[in-house]
């Protein structure tokens, strides 16, 4: 994914091959090999003050260039675990991600209150 302007990892503009995950390099990095190595980083990062219905098209149009991305489960990947708090990753906006996460935190408490319930206590002696 491209990375926002004062980021310190930069990104050839190298075209990506599309090989499947199982059979890509386990030693290069994911982004490597992103669709978006392509695009200009203005099509995934939004610029300042830019209108409403601009933000919206330019989103579509980059969620566009990550449905045919091989490394967009790697690349949304990265963004939840960052987290990444700008710009489309993974198909995903900033906004969305922002959801996937709380649902995250939910599932996992909910995990947690169900494993307390299974587990029963033990029985003081």
């Amino acid at each position: 994914m491209p990375q926002p302007p004062h980021s310190s990892l930069q990104v050839a503009a190298v075209p990506a091959q599309r090989v499947p995950a199982r059979e890509r390099d386990q030693e290069a990095p994911w982004h490597t090999e992103a669709v978006c190595r392509r695009d200009e980083a203005r099509l995934f990062f939004a610029p300042s003050k830019e209108p409403t219905a601009a933000r919206l098209s330019r989103e579509e149009a980059a969620k566009r260039v990550c449905a045919r991305c091989p490394v967009m489960v790697e690349c949304r990947e990265h963004a939840l675990l960052q987290p990444e708090p700008y710009g489309v990753w993974g198909g995903l906006t900033a906004a969305e991600r922002r959801v996937v996460l709380a649902r995250r935190r939910r599932r996992d408490l909910d995990l947690k209150k169900t494993a307390r319930v299974a587990t029963p206590d033990r029985i003081a002696g």
